[in-house]
């Protein structure tokens, strides 16, 4: 398998497994600390403040790259596995299936 086969594998399995971390955030049955950290995670993502500044060409991009990659890793470890399945069986569907017109 290429390279470039290999990277839109696993960006697709990112936007699924991001996608599922979301509804996983909305269930009832998920712990409030995991909550907490998927929202400290999204809000370190989007905010202006970085730990290293993004017009440092390469560490600057990195540490964001690595900081939100580990905080999503751990968040979906401190879901419940069953609800972590349901949801990313629910967004792999979501995502696969045509989008509908009304």
């Amino acid at each position: 398998m290429s390279v470039m086969k290999q990277w839109g594998l696993k960006v697709q399995q990112i936007k699924v497994e991001t996608y599922a971390l979301y509804l996983a955030y909305r269930d009832p049955r998920t712990p409030w600390y995991a909550k907490l950290l998927a929202a400290g995670v999204v809000a370190y993502a989007v905010s202006p403040i970085d730990l290293i500044p993004d017009f440092i060409p390469v560490p600057g991009v990195l540490d964001d790259l690595v900081i939100v990659s580990l905080g999503a890793a751990l968040a979906v470890k401190m879901v419940p596995k069953e609800v972590i399945q349901a949801k990313v069986d629910l967004s792999s569907f979501s995502r696969s299936s045509p989008p509908t017109t009304s």
